[in-house]
């Protein structure tokens, strides 16, 4: 594609995004009408109405969003990181590090400005252990890492809700499944959410550098020693951030970056990377969606939504990896 196709084209995905975002406000087992939910949303609908769509809905909707869109750009960083189209914040158990850390915060009681750090904590140490096991070796090897560090992850959140009293484990197993009704400051998610995605727009180019492998970057002179940490913290702090907002939502970040390669036909990380945070955070909404229909009025985890479309996608690219 040419730019100005590939601008068109995202524009096309920024207003397809905004469409998902606006369905999420008719979804739920109170039946709303288009027009009492777009009145509601100015604020000039009926009081039951406007409780439902501005209260409850519009905070989900916006936290489907953000975190979706924090999940893509995680899921973009990470793939340029590790050179690897399988990399994702869940397969690699980096949400599985910050589901653990912020665990470890509930059951000690702290905060969530703690919890933050905490979490953001776990990440980090599962994508080191990441990095030095897989070390050395080939793609494979790196994924395979990943896969092994997710599944002690797994063990140790286990362990932590044997060990969590009553009144902790029902929010706990809640929260690991996946689910939107926890997040507590969606404005601030996508606020973080814009900030991050202008970061990556701004050093995208440096992002196509450091996904082509370390001689070319030392040839076209980006220091890997400082790029490296610094898209490695980056990372693992958006994963953080989306796992306490909504639990350990899987495969949104190995997905979102696949679909706009394939629609945008390019792998230029400045056009990825808003592709992503915008396709993430459709994925999202479309998930939310489904989660609040399929069984209404009972809600489903949309943790286990996203894992149902995830999981194929990822046997797909993994076939196509090894042919």
């Amino acid at each position: 594609m040419t730019k100005p196709t590939q601008f068109r084209a995202l524009a096309g995905l920024a207003a397809l995004a905004v469409c998902c975002l606006l369905a999420t406000l008719l979804a739920g087992s109170a039946d709303l009408s288009v027009g009492r939910a777009l009145a509601a949303l100015g604020g000039h609908g009926d009081e039951l109405a406007t409780t439902i769509v501005r209260t409850i809905r519009l905070p989900r909707s916006i936290s489907a969003f953000a975190v979706g869109s924090l999940l893509g750009l995680a899921g973009v960083l990470l793939q340029a990181l590790f050179r690897n189209p399988l990399a994702d914040p869940f397969v690699l158990g980096v949400s599985g590090g910050a589901a653990v850390g912020a665990l470890g915060g509930m059951l000690a009681g702290f905060g969530l400005a703690a919890l933050e750090w905490t979490a953001t904590g776990g990440a980090l140490c599962v994508s080191a252990l990441v990095l030095w096991l897989g070390r050395g070796g080939d793609s494979g090897r790196l994924l395979l890492s990943g896969v092994v560090l997710a599944s002690a992850c797994g063990a140790i959140i286990s362990v932590l809700l044997a060990i969590a009293d009553n009144g902790q484990l029902r929010g706990m197993v809640f929260w690991l499944a996946g689910d939107l009704g926890w997040a507590q400051h969606p404005w601030f998610d996508l606020g973080v959410a814009a900030l991050a995605l202008a970061g990556a727009g701004i050093g995208g180019r440096a992002l196509n550098v450091l996904a082509a492998g370390e001689l070319r970057s030392a040839v076209l002179g980006l220091d890997v020693r400082r790029a490296r940490p610094l898209v490695f913290i980056v990372a693992a702090a958006l994963t953080a951030l989306a796992v306490l907002a909504a639990g350990p939502v899987g495969f949104v970040g190995l997905v979102a970056p696949h679909l706009v390669r394939f629609g945008l036909r390019t792998s230029d990380h400045r056009w990825v990377a808003p592709g992503a945070a915008l396709c993430g955070g459709a994925l999202l909404c479309l998930a939310d969606i489904a989660s609040r229909t399929i069984a209404q009025p009972r809600q489903l985890p949309v943790g286990a939504i996203t894992a149902l479309l995830g999981a194929p996608v990822f046997l797909v690219l993994l076939r196509r990896g090894g042919r």
